[in-house]
């Protein structure tokens, strides 16, 4: 017999319990592929500051369209760099939506790099959250249920402040993590 010191047996009680998956929502209706266009549309804003994501929503209320994003494979560049598809390489707003097409049903592992801050939902769940000025870094692995195949809608609060940006989406279709194919994103104009 084991006999768990009052100590451990605290320690034990206050150990993070694996989560379980956030259950993905289908977009319902499910879009006809004919009324899609490939990538995500995208909305900007410019900011005078920018250092958290309510900031970056309040200049999102007077955001104008920009050119549709390929994908979410915007990898860490040069100080300079222009952000995203905006016409500027500092103090930028984007809200990105469009779809995600899930080939599978099954329960997948995903991830958002970003720089700066970051807030996604997908499939009406909140699956990315980091709220702060940061290099291009991970808002952590989240495991999301995908019920059925098919395409789920996203939606992203974006925002960078200066120097490099990135933005990213990984996940394990295929058994391991890596980029998600710019093909699997698609919007309705």
């Amino acid at each position: 017999m084991i006999k768990l010191t009052s100590a451990a047996f605290a320690a034990l009680l206050a150990a993070p319990a694996l989560a379980a998956p956030l259950t993905l929502t289908p977009a319902d209706p499910q879009p006809a592929a004919g009324d899609l266009t490939p990538g995500l549309a995208v909305s900007y804003a410019y900011p005078k500051e920018v250092r958290t994501l309510e900031q970056a929503d309040a200049a999102l209320r007077k955001a104008k369209p920009g050119p549709a994003l390929v994908g979410l494979s915007y990898l860490d560049g040069d100080d300079g760099d222009l952000t995203l598809t905006s016409t500027s390489h500092k103090k930028v707003a984007a809200e990105i939506t469009g779809y995600l097409r899930f080939d599978a049903a099954g329960t997948f592992e995903i991830d958002f790099f970003s720089n700066d801050g970051i807030r996604v939902e997908l499939g009406g769940q909140q699956v990315a959250l980091y709220d702060e000025v940061h290099a291009c870094e991970s808002a952590g692995l989240q495991e999301v249920e995908v019920p059925v195949a098919g395409w789920y809608a996203i939606k992203a609060t974006y925002f960078q402040r200066k120097g490099t940006a990135c933005l990213m989406m990984d996940w394990n279709a295929d058994g391991s993590i890596g980029p998600v194919p710019d093909s699997a994103f698609a919007y309705s104009e």
